[in-house]
């Protein structure tokens, strides 16, 4: 743990490197300058970088009840500042590797992918898949739910399978998600009750397989798998998949899970014509 003084003393040569000056009095402060918050700061400071240039991000592990309104206001600035830094380098990097990268990117999108994921903020789509800027099609919500009155992610796909001409459709649930935990509990969550709801009925339809799970967690994330199963059913019954998929044989669609204990994707292997083939006994929209 470092004392007092060798710890401020690092800091004023951290914040030298990767601090904008306007926001150098929040380190300053005593609140940064005790052993806790020095180490806590600035903890992921060692951390491999993808650009000697790039700035270090801080450990936001911070008491704020401790901390004085100025402190607060000028680490907000820092932490705002950081993100156009990151930014600066990221673009700078960019160019170095192909100085025809932004003219290429400003040309247009032709995304093969389609990815309806989670808002959780820890599973960037591009970052855990590898993808370039131009490869994926983004939407992401709460436990990443397709409903078919949400005219937010019905445009998404209708966009993306009408103009866009996407080859896949992803929908990508994470274990433990905090949406799916929420609808496991018996509790009045007020706004979010209609949201949640929808997993609930996921409980509700796979009820006998899920009761017979003893195991709570292991409950969890077995509910976790079937929203995405769900949630792939629901892609499937919209017209726009239905009329691209008899005409072109594309998008397929695909359910997977990320687990953060080893940062790996499941593909749950969604049989896509399968599901296909049942749902338009009922939802058959082919016929424009």
């Amino acid at each position: 743990m470092l004392n007092s003084r060798v710890g401020t003393t690092l800091l004023q040569s951290l914040t030298r490197r990767t601090i904008p000056r306007t926001a150098r009095s929040a380190i300053s402060s005593p609140i940064f300058a005790s052993p806790l918050h020095t180490s806590a700061f600035f903890s992921s400071s060692s951390s491999a970088q993808t650009s000697e240039n790039t700035p270090k991000s801080p450990n936001t592990n911070i008491d704020w009840r401790a901390m004085a309104e100025k402190d607060i206001n000028s680490y907000l600035r820092q932490t705002h500042d950081r993100v156009f830094e990151h930014n600066r380098c990221w673009a700078k990097d960019k160019k170095a590797q192909d100085p025809d990268f932004f003219v290429k990117l400003s040309a247009g999108q032709n995304p093969e992918y389609l990815w309806i994921g989670c808002s959780d903020s820890r599973i960037p789509a591009e970052q855990i898949t590898g993808l370039e800027p131009g490869d994926a099609f983004v939407h992401r919500n709460i436990a990443n739910l397709v409903c078919n009155t949400d005219l937010n992610v019905m445009s998404v796909i209708t966009y993306a399978v009408e103009h866009l001409k996407v080859k896949h459709i992803v929908v990508c649930g994470h274990y433990g998600c905090g949406g799916v935990k929420a609808a496991m509990t018996a509790k009045d969550l007020g706004l979010l009750n209609p949201w949640l709801r929808n997993i609930r009925d996921v409980y509700r339809l796979h009820e006998k397989e899920l009761d017979a799970i003893k195991d709570e967690d292991a409950r969890y994330n077995r509910l976790v798998e079937l929203n995405v199963y769900e949630q792939c059913r629901n892609v499937v019954k919209t017209a726009c998949v239905q009329q691209s998929y008899a005409k072109n044989q594309f998008p397929i669609v695909h359910g997977w899970v990320f687990g953060f204990n080893d940062g790996l994707l499941k593909d749950l292997e969604i049989d896509f014509e399968s599901i296909l083939k049942d749902i338009q006994k009922i939802y058959n929209l082919t016929e424009s």
